[in-house]
Parts: structure tokens; C-alpha cells; sequence
């Protein structure tokens, strides 16, 4: 484990930036950004103007680690490369941002109220790759849609299982078990996800080292308890369909979580933006996150 990444991770004041939109997010980001759907052709195509999209994000002065501690890739930007750079190179050798792979591969249909991870097929050779990419850690991520006791129980267990896997190749995985923020049971599905965390936690060997991401709770600071616990590195939040605005502002309530944003993050850039109202546009964000995050 690469420890000077390792103590940024815990300790450094700053937030995740969540840059790995893939499948079919990707063409609602790319609208987002100002590039319409006839824009590409082919999947090609497609990702090839993500990576220039999250080319400009990172490569912008605004973008660094005076404010970010880590970026989230996903497989085809890790594949890429930025001024000569693997991606996570660039990241981590020309801005000191920690950078982290989406490892999932999206989420099976709804069952007991729950989205599992679908099966993480070739995970052990995609692990292999990221390792030589100079990565460090990973996320995955599923959803709770309904406090369905046996559901959570489920998505918690599958999460921890791979996150060990995952840590037993020398990586650190982000465990995402979002609450859907729509849902009618939001804040009892938290009270079960707490619960069921903290039994796969105390079960872990002394050794292993998990970062969690999740909804930002209903009730303020109810993952304080998470953070003291000795095999969590951090507890960071993501925006789950919140504006930034929202988002900032209920983070700011919770000591000690930091962000993991995605859309929220690039709310308001736009690829006809001059490059001067893109950094300033970026800058605003990236400040504001920082400030909710930091409290």
C-alpha cells in the first residue's frame, strides 16, 4: 500500500472527485456537458469525447490538490492516456490527487428492494491492470431502494466480499451501497445499512483497510460512529441526484464526511465554454465542495 497516498486518504483536508461515468450514464453526462447524442456515432466516439471532457476537468488549474484528495476513473479513461500519461499517472504525478477505478459493472434488476452489483467478470485481471496503472484504490457501488432488512443485508455482504478481494490484491476499495435519496423509507434503510456495516466490519481481519462512500444520512452525523471504527480509512458522501446546492448544504452538516461528487461536481460546465468560464466555473465548484466538506 502506498503510504504517503494512504495518510492523504485519511487525513488530508479536501474531497473525492468522482469521474467515472460509464455505460449508460455516459451520454446524460456528455448532454449535461453540452454535446448532444448525434454528436458520436459509436461507443468509440463517445468515449473518446468523456476523456477530453475529463481531460479539460483535470488539466485545469482549478483541478488540484489543495482541494482534492483523490479522483475516481472508470476502465476505458484508465485506459487512456493525458499529455503522454496513463491517466492515473497524470493524477497522481502532475496534481498529487489518489487515483481510484470504478470496478463494477452495473447493477442487476431491483429484488428485495436492492440492486445488487451484477457479476464482476475478469475482476482478479482488471486488478492486475490497475495495480501496473499505479492506482490505489477502487469503488463499486449498489443501491437500497426500500429498508428491506434481507436486501440490505445482501448488498452489504456482496460488497464486503469483494472488497476483500479487492484489498487481498493490494488496493483499497470504496464501498458504495447508495440509499436512493427518493426513497420513501430513506432514513430506516440507514438505521439497517449502519447495522449491517458495522457486523461485515467486525468481521474483518485486523489488517484490512475499507474506505465507505454513502448517501448523505437523513439524520446529521449518523456515520460518526463508522469513522471511529479502526478498518475505515474515510467516509465520504456522494450527491445522489442533489443539486450541488443541496448537496453542499447537507454535507456541511456532517462533521467529518467529505464529499465524492460527480454530477455535482461538473453542474454547470459546458464544452462551448471559453477556457477562462470553464476554470472559473470549475474553480466556484470545486471551492464550494471544498468548503462543505471541510466544516
Amino acid at each position: 500500500m502506498k503510504i504517503k497516498q494512504l495518510t492523504q486518504m485519511q487525513s488530508g483536508k479536501g474531497f473525492i472527485a468522482a469521474l467515472d461515468q460509464s455505460g449508460g450514464s455516459t451520454p446524460k453526462a456528455l448532454t449535461q456537458y453540452g454535446v448532444a447524442e448525434n454528436s458520436y456515432t459509436n461507443d468509440e466516439e463517445m468515449y473518446t469525447i468523456v476523456h477530453e471532457m475529463r481531460t479539460r476537468i483535470i488539466k485545469s488549474p482549478a483541478f488540484n490538490n489543495d482541494y482534492i484528495l483523490g479522483g475516481i476513473l472508470f476502465e476505458n479513461t484508465m485506459d487512456r492516456k493525458i499529455d503522454g500519461q496513463w491517466t492515473s499517472d497524470y493524477l497522481w504525478n502532475q496534481k498529487g490527487i489518489v487515483p481510484f477505478l470504478k470496478v463494477d459493472k452495473g447493477l442487476e434488476t431491483i429484488s428485495n428492494g436492492v440492486q445488487l452489483m451484477k457479476p464482476i467478470a475478469g475482476l482478479n485481471d482488471l486488478l492486475d491492470r490497475a495495480l501496473s496503472r499505479n492506482i490505489f484504490g477502487t469503488k463499486m457501488r449498489s443501491v437500497i431502494k426500500e429498508a428491506n432488512p434481507n436486501g440490505i443485508r445482501e448488498i452489504v455482504k456482496q460488497q464486503f466480499e469483494v472488497a476483500i478481494q479487492i484489498f487481498n490484491k493490494g488496493l483499497v476499495p470504496i464501498i458504495e451501497p447508495e440509499v436512493d435519496i427518493y426513497s420513501k423509507d430513506k432514513q430506516k434503510s440507514e438505521e439497517i445499512l449502519k447495522e449491517e456495516i458495522i457486523k461485515q466490519l467486525n468481521l474483518l481481519d485486523n489488517s484490512v483497510k475499507v474506505m465507505l462512500k454513502l448517501s448523505i444520512p437523513t439524520v446529521n452525523n449518523y456515520y460518526s460512529e463508522l469513522m471511529s471504527d479502526s478498518h475505515v480509512i474515510r467516509v465520504v458522501a456522494l450527491s445522489g441526484g442533489y443539486t450541488r446546492e443541496e448537496a453542499n448544504d447537507k454535507l456541511a452538516h456532517n462533521q467529518g464526511l467529505i464529499a465524492s461528487f460527480s454530477r455535482a461536481l461538473s453542474e454547470g460546465l459546458n464544452a462551448q465554454q471559453s477556457e477562462d468560464a470553464f476554470n472559473t466555473t470549475l474553480e466556484n465548484s470545486i471551492k464550494e465542495i471544498y468548503s462543505a466538506s471541510n466544516q
